[in-house]
Formats: structure tokens, sequence, C-alpha cells
């Protein structure tokens, strides 16, 4: 709560009121007939102080702007979800060949969120792994998972496993191939800056063995 000292403007006009009336009724031609006047405009305008005082007002502070929630990154919010699934599948499926797969997964499923993190501009080139690739993967082992902890054997079962061990090779080389065309346009400009470096040195004599000659 915050104090506001409101001051009352009638003393000043008393004051000045004596002045007005001093003017119209009494003589103002010697400087004592101004004194006096000046004398009584003071005692006019303390006497206005005590008929009316300053007011206090309280004044109730102003309660900071709440601040807007922060919205969570899409993109982020994915990764966090993706990368735990796929740990929380390898500390459950004991398998080695599998669980070496699955950490080859989330290994590069974390740079391919993180390159995209950094440059928006790709993430075009990664829609269809996020809308499909990555969640049917995640559905797959998780099937894998649910069929592995039933404990028993039957045709179904079975295949269905043997089915997926079989298609992880496959899923594992898309992966890193996605992780791959996220550098294309990096290794296109490369190529090109190499190109034409090799061009300039050429034209200028230093191409070749004769950089590392010595005069």
């Amino acid at each position: 709560m915050a104090k506001l000292i409101k001051k009352s403007p009638a003393p000043l006009y008393l004051a000045a009121a004596v002045w007005i009336l001093w003017a119209i009724f009494a003589p103002m031609y010697a400087w004592w007939h101004f004194v006096l006047a000046a004398v009584c405009s003071v005692a006019a305008w303390l006497l206005g102080r005590k008929l009316f005082p300053d007011r206090v007002l309280i004044v109730a502070d102003e309660e900071p702007p709440a601040e807007e929630p922060k919205t969570e990154d899409p993109l982020r919010l994915e990764r966090e979800r993706a990368i735990s699934e796929l740990r929380r599948l390898n500390d459950n499926i004991e398998d080695e060949k599998i669980s070496a797969q699955i950490a080859h997964m989330e290994e590069v499923t974390g740079k391919i969120f993180d390159l995209v993190d950094r440059d928006r501009d790709k993430l075009p080139q990664i829609r269809r792994f996020l809308n499909y690739y990555l969640p049917t993967t995640l559905k797959l082992l998780n099937a894998y998972d649910r069929m592995d902890q039933a404990g028993v054997e039957g045709a179904n079962i079975d295949g269905t496993m043997g089915k997926i061990e079989a298609m992880l090779d496959q899923i594992c080389t898309a992966f890193d191939k996605q992780l791959d065309a996220l550098f294309a346009n990096e290794a296109l400009d490369i190529s090109t800056d190499i190109t034409v470096l090799e061009q300039m040195l050429a034209r200028e004599g230093l191409g070749g063995t004769q950089l590392g000659q010595v005069e």
C-alpha cells in the first residue's frame, strides 16, 4: 500500500483573496501598506492550512502483470518423448543385439533432433521421419517388448517377434540415411568451395605439388 498526499488549494486562494480585497478597500501607496498586506496574506494562508489540511490517500499497489505461460517447443518435447521411450524399451528388452540396435537408434535420433533444433529450416526434411518412421518404430518395439514379457511361445508371438527382429537392421539403416541427408546442403556447399578453391589455385600456379615446394 502506498500513501499519496493531496494538498488543498484553499490556503493559496485565501492568501490571494487578501491581496485582492486589500487592493480594493485599503490604501497601497506606502511601503508599509505592502508589508501589512503581506503579513495578512501569510496569516490567511496559515489559517487556510488549519481549516483545510492536506489529505492522505491510501493507494493500493499495482500488481505486476502476470507472466504469460511459456509455450513448450513441440520439437523439443517430441525429442524428449522419443529418447525417453527408446531408453525405456532398451532397459526392458534383454536381447543384446536388439539392445545395441535400440541404443544406436537413440543416438542417431538425438543427433537428428539436435541438428534440426539448431537449423529449423531443415524441419521439412524430417517430416516423414517424425510422422511415420519414428512412431512406427516405437510401435514395433513396444509390441516386441509386450510379447517378450509374455514369457510364452507360440506361432503368432514367435513369428511376429522374428519379423520385428529382421526389420530392425533396415530401420537402423533408414535412421542413418535420414541423418546423412541432413548434411546434403553442407556437403554441396563444401564441394563447391573446394572446386572454386582448386580453380583459383590452378590459375595462380599454386595447385598440385607446387604448394609443398620450397623456392
